[in-house]
């Protein structure tokens, strides 16, 4: 079966940005989606669709096809006081390079990376760009499954990770006890 929309794939594959190794994922824990449904960016989907189970695969996405270039505008100073509970501001939360759980004030979630502290003008700036923007990115990889996703799979958007093939006995998040199952 070949990769196409709405169809469940599970790939492992290693990905180098700069020569260093910074994700490797194994079979033993594949990545898995829906293709076609948004969860990967479309660069990745035009480089695997049409490729089968077994079929290995090796690409390259610039900067401009992955997570874009940095946007100077995404590094922002804010006040202090937005990191405070109770009162104060957790000891170790404001050290440079860690990266926090933010929400911004429409109630979307994201996260940023603390890139200085400003004690006496009590603000901390924060880059919310994605760690990845502005690399390019090496994928290598192999695509271990491919089956159709099921209707429910395709309109919930997700599908059930215990079921690694369609007997339709797993398909509601239970396995059945078949031996395609894990």
């Amino acid at each position: 079966m070949e990769i196409g929309n709405n169809k469940v794939v599970s790939l492992t594959y290693t990905l180098t940005v700069n020569g260093k190794e910074i994700e490797t994922v194994k079979a033993e824990s594949p990545l898995q989606f829906i293709f076609g449904s948004g969860m990967l960016l479309p660069k990745f989907e035009e480089q695997i669709i049409g490729k089968k189970e077994g079929d290995s695969f090796e690409f390259l996405l610039v900067a401009k096809d992955a997570y874009g270039e940095p946007n100077p505008q995404a590094i922002v100073e804010l006040p202090m006081n937005l990191f405070e509970r109770d009162g104060k501001v957790e000891e170790g939360i404001l050290t440079i390079g860690n990266m926090l759980p933010m929400q911004d004030s429409e109630g979307n979630k994201l996260n940023g990376v603390v890139k200085d502290v400003k004690p006496i003008e009590k603000k901390v700036v924060m880059d919310f760009n994605h760690p990845l923007a502005g690399a390019d990115l090496n994928f290598k990889g192999k695509v271990e499954k491919v089956r159709e996703a099921t209707e429910k799979e395709v309109t919930n958007g997700l599908f059930n990770e215990k079921a690694q093939h369609s007997c339709g006995d797993c398909a509601d998040g239970e396995c059945a006890g078949c031996s395609g199952c894990h």
